[in-house]
């Protein structure tokens, strides 16, 4: 399946964010875009574009993946674009990169595919998997011991949410609940993305 596989610091300078996680974007001293020698200025068409990209970008989904779940979406009753996040941070390639299990969401896919994670005590190897409440998230008795996944979780940086628990010594994770659109640290303004998609 096709994957941005380009360079990501410079995806990261184009929205001025270390959309992949930390690089050396993040330690270098951050510039104003310029666009043809003049300051780039956005227009709404421009934002609600540059915005639906950065989310595309910050789940490693592809423009029709995006369009379909953004159509389950707008089919559920409430606010769109919560519930539009809220599908995404369900998907369980995105659920292994919050638990720590692995240190990106691309990391988390490929060990998600090579049958490295089960779900309810049943491997599961599609990363678009949608969780429910009360799902259960286990490393594999096999890959306990794999290098990635035991780097990974020696060294957590990214901060388990509110609506994820683990378990360190059974090394097994809870989908509690859905997550509030207040809870979601990703910086994505949806209103721009309903918008764009509204059209």
């Amino acid at each position: 399946m096709a994957r941005y596989i380009g360079p990501k610091t410079k995806i990261a300078r184009r929205y001025n964010e270390p959309i992949f996680g930390e690089n050396k974007f993040t330690h270098k001293k951050q510039y104003k875009r310029v666009y043809r020698g003049k300051r780039f200025k956005k227009n709404d068409y421009i934002s609600q574009l540059f915005e639906k990209q950065k989310l595309k970008y910050i789940y490693g989904i592809l423009e029709r993946q995006c369009r379909k779940i953004f159509k389950r979406a707008s089919s559920i009753k409430g606010n769109t674009g919560d519930i539009f996040l809220q599908l995404l941070e369900r998907r369980l390639d995105n659920v292994i990169y919050r638990l720590g299990i692995s240190t990106s969401r691309s990391g988390a896919r490929q060990l998600v595919c090579h049958g490295h994670i089960k779900v309810n005590a049943h491997i599961v190897n599609i990363p678009s998997y949608y969780l429910k409440p009360g799902d259960i998230i286990e490393i594999a008795e096999k890959s306990k011991s794999h290098n990635a996944i035991k780097q990974a979780l020696s060294s957590i940086k990214v901060p388990i949410v509110s609506w994820l628990s683990w378990n360190k010594e059974k090394m097994l994770g809870t989908f509690q609940h859905l997550p509030n659109r207040n809870n979601i640290p990703e910086n994505i303004n949806d209103q721009l993305i309903v918008e764009w998609y509204s059209k």
